[in-house]
């Protein structure tokens, strides 16, 4: 990133479909093995929809420790502290003398109460003599229809309070929501709150658990998910002609970013640097990504340019790649207009063939994906390609794990209503 301060990574927190912590994920995404099952959260048969990559064997007990609200937490609170948790004992902080002021969190976190059924109430009480929803009615019901559960927390700012409360971080603190591209949002203006000299260390990521009633009635009448209910493992199928939708994922991931030289002060171990952050708006619809990808390709372009580097510089591709028709196509071509005839020799995957779509946290795993790439050579592959579609022409590291070196790596992230974001790491160069 531009600037004489220089951000990079010291820790990873994962907890996804794929597992909790980083082996563990990484152990899936390189042997290609999905995350996507049966859904159980709740009984979904009248769903057309019936399959999600759910968080598995996550006991918040064991992870978070002795606490009074430990069953007040929304699964956005629970899945962040922990990834939290790992990723603060992974950059070995925790016999640092930190200081409180220096210490910030800035999360990209969506809802968190897992049953959503408080909406799907208050709609029904605010129905007209004609059976349509009467919003002055709804309004009126006042906050306090909005959690009749007043012990379980839903608000998507809850997981910034519990971290900085755990961790005594006094310094900046926000998060923000721009769909799916949050948590990769809120790592580069967690980045820029370092460059700018903010804070010294930052816990970036996010969390969301949007596997609940109102959320899968919501991408079901979007026609947005994937109804391959009799084979879950193949249903995100990214790039692929058969592609139907996107798989309804949940999880959280948390990254610790520091200033370069708090890092290198303490002997950190250092996974790599972020070196440039771009963001646009499609400025369209309120949920199309634009035909032309022109908001996609200024956020790639944005990025480089804030990195300093050619596009034939990147070595591989995290693609934001949800397995929607309109998606895939628009952004590989994006990714053409921006990167031309090297377009057609970087590799490109997209991990959500294996562990779905974290929504708001999706960002956020997919960047420490693209470190991980870099530091032990191997790019996760895109699962379930089966069919060609002329519309996706390029290497999508079909099915199998690739060894390579990869010196710089983008992860793209776009956001219904147009917002999109692009990260550019690169391998750390002492």
């Amino acid at each position: 990133m531009s600037g004489q301060r220089r951000v990079v990574i010291t820790g990873i927190g994962l907890v996804t479909p794929l597992g909790i912590g980083l082996e563990q994920n990484w152990d899936s995404l390189i042997n290609g093995r999905s995350g996507i099952g049966r859904l159980t959260h709740f009984n979904a048969s009248g769903f057309p929809t019936r399959i999600a990559g759910q968080v598995k064997g996550f006991n918040a007990r064991r992870m978070l420790g002795p606490r009074d609200d430990i069953d007040c937490l929304g699964a956005h609170s629970r899945f962040s502290l922990a990834a939290a948790r790992l990723a603060h004992e992974d950059a070995g902080l925790g016999g640092c003398a930190l200081k409180p002021e220096r210490v910030g969190v800035y999360l990209g976190c969506g809802e968190g109460d897992p049953s959503f059924l408080w909406l799907a109430r208050r709609i029904s009480e605010s129905l007209d003599a004609h059976g349509e929803v009467s919003i002055p009615r709804f309004l009126s019901r006042g906050m306090e229809m909005m959690n009749p559960r007043k012990d379980i927390e839903y608000e998507p700012n809850k997981p910034v309070y519990h971290i900085a409360n755990l961790f005594n971080a006094h310094g900046p603190n926000s998060n923000c929501l721009t769909a799916c591209a949050a948590s990769a949002q809120a790592l580069g203006e967690a980045a820029c709150s370092i460059v700018r000299g903010d804070a010294e260390v930052m816990f970036a990521g996010g969390a969301h658990s949007m596997i609940h009633p109102m959320g899968l009635a919501g991408f079901s009448l979007l026609n947005a998910i994937s109804t391959r209910n009799d084979e879950p493992e193949k249903a995100s199928r990214p790039f692929d002609q058969k592609r139907d939708g996107f798989v309804l994922s949940e999880g959280a991931g948390v990254l610790i970013l520091e200033e370069e030289s708090h890092a290198a002060k303490r002997g950190a171990r250092i996974y790599g640097e972020l070196l440039g952050y771009g963001c646009s708006s499609d400025a369209y619809r309120i949920t199309d990504i634009h035909p032309d990808g022109r908001g996609a390709a200024q956020a790639m372009q944005n990025a480089l340019n804030d990195a300093r580097i050619s596009p034939p510089q990147v070595g591989y591709i995290n693609a934001h790649g949800t397995s929607t028709q309109i998606n895939d196509r628009v952004e590989t071509l994006a990714i053409k207009k921006v990167f031309g005839e090297h377009s057609r020799a970087v590799p490109i995957s997209s991990t959500k063939s294996i562990m779905g779509h974290l929504i708001a946290a999706a960002g956020a795993v997919e960047t420490a994906v693209c470190l991980l790439a870099i530091g032990r050579g191997i790019i996760p592959p895109t699962i379930n390609q089966e069919y060609p579609d002329p519309d996706c022409d390029l290497d999508y590291v079909p099915n199998k794990a690739r060894e390579a070196k990869v010196d710089i790596a983008l992860s793209n992230s776009f956001g219904f209503g147009g917002q999109n974001i692009c990260l550019i790491l690169s391998r750390y160069q002492g």
